[in-house]
């Protein structure tokens, strides 16, 4: 597992109120400027291992307590299923597979930094980040887990400006309550020219409960990354992937019943093969989910272009 060495983090840690740098105390951390709030002793306690680097007076994640760093949506219970049972409700994601294996393979140097936004588990299909011993992988989330390196809310990453060589965010921003924000952290915290990766559903049914706020279509996808040049976009999974989701959810809400929707997604999980017959223009207009690949740059889309971007099967006007 190729997650960077704690040590090797912590120079690029940061306050996430005032982005000062961070003083070490032997239970916890505090910023090290003396007109931050956060200056205070005890400010990011270390608990669990994990620095819980979260400014709670402009976050929505409650304090830690002792033993508990960090709360937020439940772990699926398709996460504890054997692989191969998993793999029958979920299979690999090779838009995931092919992305992550361009995004390594357009890296410089010989120890780029990767960033992992919402990385408490293994994205599907993101495997080669973990097994890839060129990179330093960094990771962090809401709670801690033995993929991450700190606790963090994604709108105020506690990293430095330029400080990462690419990130990768799967299924995060729906999570979030502001992703133009998170955005603008990412685009901060990457050097220049630095790339991103990018999954975010379109057409899905409200998963992990109160902690889903939204969902974008490509083009409005696009619009969130305009401060990127687009080397990639498209749907990760089509209409046939969000029909199955639908009926997935339509047992749920006739039986009151989970159960009885996994058992259906899994007796309909062919649903999935459709999607190969569906032309991307028309797939694009009813993703399940969309993604982006992307490089840095200064300057962004006006409203004007993001409405000329629509490539979709439905005719102008």
């Amino acid at each position: 597992m190729p997650l960077a060495d704690p040590g090797t983090v912590r120079p690029l840690l940061v306050c996430p109120r005032c982005r000062c740098a961070l003083v070490a105390e032997p239970t916890a951390f505090r910023c090290a400027a003396p007109h931050c709030a956060l200056h205070q002793v005890g400010s990011f306690p270390v608990i669990g291992g994990s620095p819980v680097l979260v400014d709670f007076e402009r976050s929505v994640l409650p304090r830690p307590t002792a033993g508990r760093p960090g709360t937020g949506p439940p772990r699926p219970a398709l996460e504890r299923l054997p692989p191969r049972l998993r793999g029958l409700w979920r299979p690999v994601n090779r838009v995931a597979v092919r992305n992550t294996g361009r995004l390594l393979r357009a890296l410089p140097g010989p120890a780029p930094t990767v960033l992992v936004v919402g990385g408490a588990t293994v994205g599907n299909g993101t495997a080669a980040l973990y097994s890839d011993p060129r990179i330093r992988l960094i990771g962090f989330d809401i709670a801690p887990s033995p993929w991450t390196q700190f606790v963090a809310d994604a709108h105020q990453i506690p990293l430095a400006d330029r400080s990462v060589d690419a990130v990768v965010v799967q299924a995060v921003l729906e999570h979030v309550l502001d992703p133009a924000l998170v955005v603008a952290e990412i685009h901060r915290v990457l050097t220049a020219g630095g790339l991103v990766y990018a999954e975010t559903p379109f057409l899905q049914q409200v998963h992990a409960g109160p902690y889903d706020f939204t969902r974008f279509t490509l083009s409005g996808h696009r619009y969130l990354f305009r401060r990127f040049a687009e080397l990639d976009a498209g749907a990760v999974a089509g209409p046939g992937t969000q029909l199955l989701w639908s009926l997935d959810h339509l047992a749920r809400g006739l039986t009151r019943s989970a159960t009885a929707g996994r058992l259906a997604r899994g007796l309909l999980g062919w649903l999935r093969l459709l999607d190969a017959a569906v032309p991307p223009r028309y797939a694009e207009d009813s993703a399940c989910a969309c993604y982006f690949l992307g490089r840095k740059r200064a300057d962004g889309m006006s409203p004007a272009q993001i409405v000329e971007y629509y490539r979709g099967a439905q005719p102008p006007g």
